[in-house]
């Protein structure tokens, strides 16, 4: 079902340009993505959706119409399709109570897809997998127990001491958060190698239009499926791992009385999510004060000398960051091109950008940058990261 995407040959830097890791740091030692095998360009959207969910209202189609291209996403990665549609019909029925049917679609693809990435990835770092110590599984499209964490240890062969943490429902910030936790874990834990995955699915919020929601139209425009894996270690072992980022100095802060900008509630159809047409201008208002408590830490002054991996939630975001910290217009280009290219993935997305930005810094060079996302609370989480 899924599709690994990814060379899955190690990155080796020659030794003029490659940076030291500070000794105790956590660093990233090797990333791989994976996506299920229904690519849906954006322009075949409108028409796949509108028939799927037999809607007739043109306002509707003209509605979603505009909203794709405002999106700037090309091509998105999707589980859904007409096989399951055909298996499943009372998915695309107003008021049908079929949570039990998406969890059977949404879990075992959510771990399918947290596997090869995780493969595409261990690849990449060239060592055994049962030299990973401990396991941070990110995941908003799954809800079972035992959890997606466990399923993934073994089916990777995993050794069963390994340490497992589970972070659902954080949304958009989960991908960051992860490496928060990760990056904690590593350098209490000398010598330890920590898998994070996240895999997530639109699945759980597929549903015909109703303008009762509008959010859900802005949710077919913009959400992709897909999953992502890195593995983060500290004192890299010279010759065997190949760090290309140094996970320096990591905050997470909340905006207090937000909590209902971003809200997702789970029901007997799935989940159902309401975003305040005022969140652009709450991250706005508070971003600026936020980075400038990451790039203390570096004594860094200025947002230009930064290289920037920002989750990219919409390009409303991406405009107000870059008017906001006046970033030159290339300083995002990583975070653009990632939402080209997948759509808004939520956890998974920023290590997309990563990926992208660690091809541009082998030809830009700058040392410091800022890994940023946003997400329900409203909740800020922010890495400062130091290329290697």
């Amino acid at each position: 079902m899924s599709r690994t995407n990814g060379n899955g040959t190690p990155n080796h830097y020659s030794a003029q340009t490659r940076r030291i890791p500070t000794p105790g740091k956590a660093t990233v030692l090797a990333l791989g993505k994976a996506f299920p095998s229904q690519l849906v360009p954006q322009e075949c959207l409108v028409e796949g959706y509108i028939r799927d969910t037999k809607c007739v209202d043109s306002s509707v189609k003209e509605k979603l119409e505009r909203l794709c291209k405002t999106t700037t996403v090309k091509t998105r990665y999707t589980v859904m399709s007409k096989e399951i549609l055909d298996k499943y019909p009372e998915l695309a029925t107003e008021g049908s109570p079929t949570i039990k049917q998406r969890l059977e679609i949404a879990n075992p693809a959510v771990v399918e897809m947290a596997m090869e990435a995780s493969l595409a990835c261990i690849k990449e770092w060239g060592r055994p997998a049962q030299d990973i110590t401990h396991i941070v599984y990110v995941s908003s499209s799954e809800i079972r127990l035992p959890g997606g964490d466990l399923y993934l240890a073994s089916q990777l062969g995993l050794r069963t001491d390994v340490s497992r943490v589970m972070l659902y429902f954080l949304g958009c910030y989960g991908g960051v958060t992860g490496l928060r936790v990760a990056k904690d874990i590593a350098e209490n834990n000398p010598g330890s190698r920590v898998l994070l995955t996240t895999s997530e699915t639109t699945i759980l919020g597929f549903r015909p239009p109703n303008k009762d929601r509008p959010y859900d139209l802005v949710g077919a425009a913009l959400f992709g499926d897909g999953a992502a894996a890195v593995i983060i270690g500290t004192d890299p072992l010279t010759g065997q791992e190949s760090p290309f980022m140094e996970l320096n100095y990591a905050v997470q802060q909340f905006l207090p009385d937000t909590h209902n900008v971003i809200d997702g509630r789970l029901s007997e159809e799935g989940i159902n999510f309401k975003l305040g047409r005022d969140l652009p201008q709450k991250i706005e208002d508070n971003i600026e004060k936020f980075c400038k408590k990451l790039m203390a830490k570096g004594d860094i002054k200025e947002f230009n000398d930064l290289f920037w991996a920002v989750h990219p939630g919409g390009p409303a975001i991406l405009n107000r960051l870059e008017n906001i910290l006046k970033l030159r217009s290339e300083k995002l280009e990583c975070s653009r091109r990632a939402l080209m290219d997948y759509g808004n993935v939520s956890s998974n997305t920023i290590f997309y950008v990563m990926e992208y930005m660690r091809e541009e810094l082998k030809i830009q060079g700058e040392e410091w940058g800022l890994a940023l996302a946003f997400g329900p609370g409203i909740t800020f989480e922010g890495i400062l990261i130091r290329s290697l």
